[in-house]
């Protein structure tokens, strides 16, 4: 087990299609999980989310959140992030991003039609600014 370099981290985020974690505090102080598509750009992680789900509204009264992306096969390697999350509302950048999403998870062809699909009112740009990076790889080595 040992610790990513930045590259390192970098690298892990953009590639594949890991599905990220992300972990935001319910107004009675618990946490609140959900699994989340995903993508690190510009040293930041961005998604997209309905604003009546329990982390926009979670996120909306306090921006403190955790994520987590981790391999699923040997030798096991993840990222943590703490951070800041800040949400966005502007449809019109929105089918940028949901666009950039759609191709990571559903591909380069499907891309234009799921971004579309989902640039719809009420979905919203979620921004997290790291305070904290964590990459560990090799966990099983």
């Amino acid at each position: 087990m040992q610790k990513m370099s930045n590259d390192e981290i970098n690298e892990f985020l953009i590639e594949g299609t890991k599905t990220g974690k992300i972990s935001s505090i319910r107004k009675n102080g618990l946490p609140h999980i959900a699994p989340i598509w995903f993508v690190w750009e510009d040293e930041k992680i961005y998604f997209t989310t309905l604003s009546a789900t329990i982390k926009a509204k979670n996120i909306t009264n306090n921006p403190n959140v955790s994520f987590c992306a981790d391999e699923q096969a040997p030798p096991y390697s993840f990222v943590i992030i703490e951070g800041k999350a800040s949400i966005t509302q502007d449809y019109k950048g929105l089918l940028l991003w949901t666009t950039k999403i759609a191709s990571r998870y559903m591909g380069e062809e499907n891309s234009e039609r799921i971004g579309k699909r989902n640039c719809v009112e009420g979905e919203l740009l979620v921004e997290i600014t790291p305070t904290k990076i964590l990459g560990i790889k090799e966990v099983a080595s």
